[in-house]
């Protein structure tokens, strides 16, 4: 059967190495974000059109939703790459099939968000999730040792599959929505039963880079709307110096907000599945915030260019509550063990007051950018003071 396996080009689908030094992302790791990063951009496009159009509470709801599908689809995959990638020729293949859900249910965000249709999305999500059974199912057939763990994977991933679809034809709009939330937990509950039997080899070091490369690119987001600040004020020659203003706030909040991230080494609390679980499921928070970012920023450039008729209040609050979440999120799965009680007081204070900046009567997103600038003082203080500084790489 191995002699097959080989001639065929394939690996047998082993438990990798949860020790093994230099764990980095591989190429087809990073192409995969890539293309997760259009349903997020999708995403967050309608959350900046519909907030826009003064649909505040439909565009949260529908963008937590959606968001949803995206971020637990990326992690799943991502944290049975750190234990099972083979990197042969049908493990890429499966991850691309994966890929073409991820544009699948790009393509439905807006019908989902705006229409609250979410069939488009629910087909995308599926033919992911499904990919996902493929590669448990062979792992269980490579690894006898694993199969336990990787069948309870791949029974549980289908049962739910199957009521995301049956949802769709057999229940009505209210139901569906009702619904849609056991299902979330349904999903959430499928790794904790599947990991109670044994726990899967993922390696720490290779989680947090996964988490803080996607951070990197959702920030990303961000910083193409700040840029968008720039091109308007240069387009339209009216409203140069609020719009610089807000490219330049929009730019500080990005970089602000990629220091907290990476302020303090994560991997080193990846020591149990229950810290997996926590790092992995509060990730949800801090995605979704990034990810929202973007859309605050071009609420605002909407506001300063008279593109729209939201209150001052909605369009702060677009901004400074994502970049609020952003730094709770943070400081929950990453600084609270590692930091100082005066500096948590600080960070969380600190969060406190972003969030209420959006409240502010004008210029919101200048203060939120100096109070943003603050946390990260604090945090660099903190740092001295307790030697917990990331440390430099060997020259």
């Amino acid at each position: 059967m191995t002699d097959v396996i080989t001639r065929m080009g394939l690996r047998r689908m082993l438990p990798r190495d949860s020790d093994a030094p230099h764990r980095a992302a591989t190429p087809l790791e990073l192409l995969f974000d890539l293309v997760f990063v259009v349903a997020v951009s999708q995403a967050s496009q309608n959350l900046h059109h519909m907030i826009a159009e003064e649909h505040v509470g439909p565009a949260i709801v529908g963008y937590l939703m959606v968001f949803f599908s995206i971020w637990w689809a990326w992690m799943n995959f991502s944290w049975f790459a750190s234990a099972f990638d083979t990197d042969d020729w049908l493990y890429r293949v499966t991850t691309i099939v994966q890929m073409a859900g991820v544009l699948v249910l790009a393509a439905g965000v807006h019908d989902a968000m705006v229409d609250q249709d979410f069939t488009t999305v629910t087909w995308g999500y599926v033919i992911m999730r499904l990919a996902m059974v493929a590669q448990w199912l062979r792992a269980a057939a490579s690894d006898p040792s694993s199969r336990a763990t990787t069948l309870r994977f791949a029974v549980g991933i289908t049962g739910v599959q199957v009521l995301w679809v049956a949802r769709m034809y057999l229940l009505d709009d209210q139901w569906q929505f009702w619904t849609f939330f056991l299902l979330v937990a349904a999903e959430l509950l499928v790794p904790v039963w599947g990991e109670t039997h044994g726990r899967t080899s993922w390696h720490a070091e290779h989680i947090a880079e996964r988490y803080g490369l996607f951070t990197l690119l959702l920030l990303g987001e961000s910083l193409l709307a700040s840029a968008n600040a720039i091109i308007d004020a240069v387009a339209e020659g009216e409203h140069v110096t609020e719009l610089l203003w807000l490219a330049a706030s929009g730019i500080v909040l990005a970089a602000g907000m990629w220091w907290v991230y990476f302020a303090r080494d994560q991997a080193d609390g990846l020591t149990s599945s229950r810290a997996g679980f926590t790092f992995g499921y509060l990730h949800y928070v801090i995605f979704a915030a990034a990810g929202a970012v973007s859309a605050g920023v071009e609420v605002q450039i909407d506001v300063l260019t008279d593109h729209t008729h939201v209150s001052q209040t909605v369009a702060g609050l677009s901004l400074s509550l994502p970049v609020a979440f952003f730094v709770l999120g943070v400081w929950l799965v990453a600084l609270r063990p590692r930091i100082s009680r005066a500096s948590t007081v600080g960070v969380l204070a600190g969060a406190v007051l972003i969030g209420l900046c959006g409240l502010l009567p004008a210029a919101s997103f200048v203060v939120t950018a100096v109070v943003l600038a603050g946390v990260v003082v604090v945090l660099e203080r903190d740092a001295v003071v307790t030697g917990r500084a990331r440390a430099l790489p060997a020259m």
